[in-house]
């Protein structure tokens, strides 16, 4: 016998290790829990918050992919290729949306050290062009560490009709709409069933579960019975219900004495000077995103009360925040299919109020007008994609019986979301290793801030951390922070109402004092230009030192270094039943024109879909009904309808729907056996993407929610489908800012 083991055993985890819960809410700005100041019920979160801390000066980067990054890896997001968003890779190290192997992740650590490692729900850190059957898997949740996985690779999704993947496979929902199925309760459920598994087949091996919430990220997708008891609740508008935030920040100490409530911008309309009409659409907007929350802390509860019963809550760190600030991406009026935006189809208050009662509803994919968004991230200036504290400021909540004592505090100090992976690593007494699997691993940027947890006065673990996203720049130094009031592109009624800088060499670099200026609300650069010059060196440096450069703000320049596809669609594609649903990205794009044909065997009385992708919400469908060929091609919620003029006849045939553009105008066109049965024209193009979670192209079938209303799912097709096949004039040049807007309203 050798004297060496054959084989390397399995890592263990330090003695008494503890479990680790890190619940990452979408879209939540600082003061929209209950337990900093919202007044809506999260009775489970702030149970958490009451046996916990609570820190009011916790960072992130302003956008969803960046922050999860940060906090997976312990590194700054330019320095591990994040520097924006996972929908759009470029080719600059900053921003090719793929961790490195050089960042191990912190589920890989974890594993490595003997945890069982779980992912439910949004993922958000695959590149595009990387999200199909195909994959490549190793910037998929397995790929970085995960055991398991189950969610939505996209920045968001349906919640009633979801695009689902198990480990590295996309999956159907357990169950449908009429059904009553919501994806929230339906993530809570699965994390509740990998536990149980784990805890059955090895009791005692710790676990880091990580819980990626849609919520609360548009669609704001809930049952009426959970909206309904905040009827009434916002009529008062989002001025007073800011005021009343702040009171009740103030009161807890989520604020502390002296902080300013900045006052309301020139782009937030007033309450008080808005019609009647309006102000009962948007208290509605808001009475959905209350229901929303409060629906997902319910959910949340139900893994809480697991912990508990099992015996495993005492010892489990559970981290709760937020990925950025509260959304603005409603705009003005909010919106009652957010996907219209990345069409070019301007919101309509008309459309919304027709939709009122259905707000949160299947028929919708809906977000709250914007000055919800101003208010839900009381005291703070702007929201989500700025660096302003209103974007990069959320809530932070840490709980841990076994390891805090004494809870229920605010702690002040200053910390950033890529502090976490050292945080935690330290509670559980782990280092960070130098090498994994034989790459030198780059340095951890993060800095432990265990030492909070039992000492109030314990100093901020670092002082100094940069922020950028989209051109908005800013910086903190000990007591200071730099903010440029530069404005992004990509959100139209941004574009046209926020005052600011539209030129990265011209931006104001406004300068406050953190220590006496909570709030970011007393511009003092006038007084200090020393230390506005000063800190303008730093974010160089940190920006040179974390790839941050070279900015892109303009978007032909961003567009022009994104990364493709290693594998193109092509121009010509033939599809055959018995496969899953075809990822969207692995299409063509369609808006500059195609050619489906159906190749089928048509029974005497036809009927069924022939193919689909997406639902009414964007989506296209060829099916058969009462006897007739029929296309439907929903436009962001407009629909387009084309019925042949004569019945199909039985028996084998070519079936097809044309898409045609030009000077003359668009229209789709259908054919029987060559012959055109109809022609429907219309104004304007068709969107770069459906819909922005992605959809699966399904063919002799549909699932979810239908294209049109003049079928019902799955409207199984009662003849043969051979084949399907797409043609398209080739390779076509998106429009740039269609292609960022769907990027960010995706996000």
């Amino acid at each position: 016998m050798t004297a060496e083991p054959i084989f390397r055993r399995a890592g263990r985890p330090p003695e008494h290790a503890p479990n680790v819960l890190a619940v990452v809410l979408d879209d939540t700005g600082f003061a929209q829990l209950g337990c900093f100041g919202s007044g809506i019920a999260t009775p489970h979160i702030d149970r958490l918050a009451a046996g916990g801390l609570r820190y009011n000066r916790f960072h992130v980067t302003a956008l969803c992919s960046p922050s999860r990054a940060c906090f997976l890896t312990g590194r700054n997001h330019h320095a591990v290729g994040m520097g924006f968003l996972a929908d759009i890779p470029l080719d600059h190290p900053g921003y090719t949306a793929r961790i490195p192997r050089s960042a191990a992740t912190l589920p890989r650590i974890l594993r490595d050290h003997g945890y069982s490692t779980i992912a439910v729900g949004k993922w958000h850190l695959t590149p595009r062009f990387e999200r199909s059957a195909a994959g490549p898997f190793g910037h998929w949740p397995l790929g970085q560490g995960f055991e398991h996985y189950y969610g939505f690779l996209q920045g968001d999704t349906n919640h009633y009709a979801p695009n689902l993947v198990r480990d590295n496979h996309y999956v159907e929902p357990p169950a449908t709409p009429e059904e009553g199925y919501h994806l929230t309760e339906d993530l809570l459920t699965q994390a509740v069933r990998h536990l149980d598994d784990q805890r059955h087949a090895a009791p005692g091996k710790p676990f880091f579960l990580y819980l990626g919430l849609g919520a609360t990220h548009s669609p704001h997708h809930v049952p009426p019975e959970w909206s309904e008891p905040y009827r009434g609740r916002f009529d008062q508008g989002w001025d007073a219900w800011r005021e009343e935030i702040f009171r009740r920040q103030t009161e807890t100490g989520v604020v502390p004495p002296g902080a300013v409530l900045t006052p309301r911008p020139e782009w937030v309309p007033a309450w008080d000077g808005l019609t009647a009409g309006r102000r009962r659409l948007y208290a509605r907007q808001q009475e959905v995103f209350a229901g929303f929350l409060t629906h997902a802390d319910a959910q949340l509860g139900r893994l809480i009360a697991h912990l508990e019963e099992t015996g495993r809550l005492d010892d489990t760190i559970v981290v709760i925040f937020s990925d950025n600030g509260a959304s603005a991406e409603g705009g003005v009026d909010g919106s009652v299919n957010e996907h219209r935006f990345s069409a070019g189809i301007r919101e309509s208050p008309q459309d919304n109020v027709a939709h009122h009662d259905d707000w949160g509803g299947p028929r919708t994919y809906n977000h709250y007008a914007w000055g919800w968004a101003w208010a839900g991230n009381t005291p703070f200036r702007l929201w989500k994609r700025y660096t302003w504290l209103g974007g990069t400021r959320t809530p932070l909540i840490v709980h841990w019986p076994a390891g805090i004592g004494g809870g229920g505090a605010v702690r002040d100090q200053i910390v950033h979301v890529n502090d976490l992976f050292p945080t935690l690593l330290d509670a559980i007494g782990i280092q960070a290793p130098d090498v994994v699997d034989g790459i030198e691993q780059q340095p951890v940027d993060g800095a432990s801030f265990l030492a909070t947890f039992a000492d109030p006065g314990a100093p901020a673990p670092r002082t100094t951390q940069y922020f950028e996203m989209l051109g908005s720049r800013s910086l903190i130094h000990g007591r200071w922070k730099v903010t440029t009031d530069h404005v992004s592109t990509g959100v139209l009624d941004e574009e046209e109402l926020l005052t600011g800088s539209r030129d990265l060499d011209a931006d104001h670099w406004a300068l406050f004092d953190l220590a006496a200026d909570f709030s970011e609300a007393a511009d003092v650069s006038a007084g200090h230009p020393e230390v506005v010059a000063e800190l303008r060196r730093l974010w160089d440096r940190e920006a040179g030192r974390n790839n941050v450069l070279p900015l892109y703000d303009g978007l032909v320049a961003r567009f022009g270094a994104l990364i493709g596809p290693a594998w193109p669609p092509g121009d010509d594609r033939t599809f055959r039943p018995g496969a899953s649903p075809v990822c969207d990205e692995s299409l063509p794009l369609l808006f500059g024109g195609f050619r489906w044909t159906a190749e089928i065997e048509a029974a005497r009385e036809p009927e069924g879909v022939l193919f689909a992708l997406g639902d009414w919400n964007g989506g296209f469908a060829l099916y058969v009904t009462g006897g007739r060929l029929a296309f439907a091609f929903s436009r962001a919620g407009e629909p387009l309808e084309l019925t042949a003029d004569r019945p199909l006849p039985a028996g084998r045939q070519s079936v097809d729907v044309v898409h045609t553009t030009g000077p003359a105008g668009s229209a789709f066109h259908l054919s029987q056996g060559g012959v055109v049965v109809g022609t429907l024209a219309f104004d304007g193009l068709l969107p770069v993407a459906l819909q922005h979670g992605g959809a699966g192209l399904r063919l002799g079938h549909d699932l979810g929610l239908p294209v049109s209303g003049r079928y019902r799912v799955p409207a199984r097709w009662n003849g043969r489908l051979f084949s399907v096949r797409l043609r398209t004039p080739g390779a076509a040049t998106p429009d740039l800012l269609a292609g960022l807007r769907t990027a960010l309203h995706a996000d």
